[in-house]
């Protein structure tokens, strides 16, 4: 699998874990963070323009807050890739128990960091209608 889908997918998991497990252990949170790039920054799907400082502050409070959380990746694609990193687009579904999904479409732009891990270094996502 690309290295870059894999990262997509590995910290979803960890996103799930951290939001929907009230006793998610405090390093799921660690090793969530530890894929951002300092400089990160994200445009929300209400258009809020959040960098890393913010993106800390939500996961450091947000442990167990979306108790059942489900999330489910698909449709990515790389749009661009050369040694300092891509760009990846992708479709996530979001549900909680007993809720509407929710379905946002986002872009993804990674770094390669010095140890050649992919780092998060921009995170674009829009609200999409369900259909």
């Amino acid at each position: 699998m690309n290295h870059y889908f894999k990262e997509v997918l590995d910290a979803h998991v960890l996103i799930r874990n951290w939001l929907g497990d009230a006793d998610a252990q405090a390093d799921i949170c660690e090793n969530l963070l530890s894929r951002f790039s300092p400089e990160f920054s994200m445009v929300t799907p209400g258009g809020a323009l959040l960098d890393f400082a913010a993106l800390k502050a939500f996961f450091s409070t947000q442990r167990g807050a979306r108790q059942g959380l489900n999330i489910e990746i698909k449709d990515m694609q790389v749009i661009v890739e050369n040694e300092k990193g891509a760009t990846v687009t992708y479709k996530e579904l979001q549900q909680l128990p007993g809720q509407e999904a929710t379905l946002r479409f986002s872009t993804v732009v990674f770094e390669l960091n010095h140890n050649g891990d992919v780092i998060w270094r921009h995170l674009h996502e829009t609200s999409l209608p369900r259909t």
